[in-house]
């Protein structure tokens, strides 16, 4: 039985990368989510976002997999590692980077359904306009919270988790934190990253 789980699974993958290597630029079919043996996640977002985003044309000029529920606006200027295409895989996430901003995320940041990333709000004045763009940067080892917003300008250190429903509206560069509420503020100091699991292997 598992011999033909296995085989189907080689079958699926199989025509999932020539699904994926028509629509999408190869150089994103890579990480930790494109196995290379089996059908893995990366493959099955590429089955299920295909369609909606390059046939029906939700998202329609992003080279990589990206979930028909979400928005992603200047993908040029959006930075990520490979191994975390799964933030654009969430619902109802809105990644709003503008031609003169960029939304940077280091690596191994994960991020929730339904939270915005924006680089330029409205202006006041001109509701018409936006107002002058700032980048976003985002930490290594990041989680954002569901529902959060992170506004034009922020910056959040190495491991900074935030909370649901927040909304960061100003850097929080020193890290290792947990900041939450509305307007954001740090509930609570963590260690560095793996510094516990170190801990308790020595």
């Amino acid at each position: 039985m598992k011999y033909i789980k296995a085989g189907w699974s080689a079958v699926k993958k199989f025509f999932a990368m020539i699904i994926g290597y028509l629509f999408y630029k190869p150089k994103y079919l890579k990480g930790k989510y494109f196995s290379k043996l089996f059908y893995s996640d990366g493959w099955r977002w590429v089955m299920e976002t295909v369609f909606m985003q390059k046939i029906v044309g939700i998202n329609r000029r992003v080279p990589f997999p990206v979930s028909f529920r979400a928005t992603v606006c200047n993908w040029q200027n959006i930075e990520f590692d490979l191994d975390n295409i799964t933030i654009f895989q969430k619902a109802g996430c809105y990644f709003q980077a503008t031609d003169k901003s960029k939304i940077k995320f280091g690596k191994n940041c994960y991020v929730a359904c339904n939270v915005a990333i924006i680089t330029a709000n409205h202006d006041f004045n001109d509701l018409s306009k936006h107002s002058e763009a700032k980048d976003v940067v985002i930490g290594e080892n990041s989680w954002i919270g569901f529902g959060s917003v992170i506004l034009p300008g922020v910056h959040l250190g190495d491991h900074t988790i935030v909370g649901a429903n927040s909304v960061v509206a100003k850097s929080f560069p020193e890290g290792n934190c947990v900041i939450a509420g509305n307007p954001a503020r740090v509930i609570k100091t963590i260690p560095p990253y793996g510094a516990k699991n170190n801990e308790e292997n020595t």
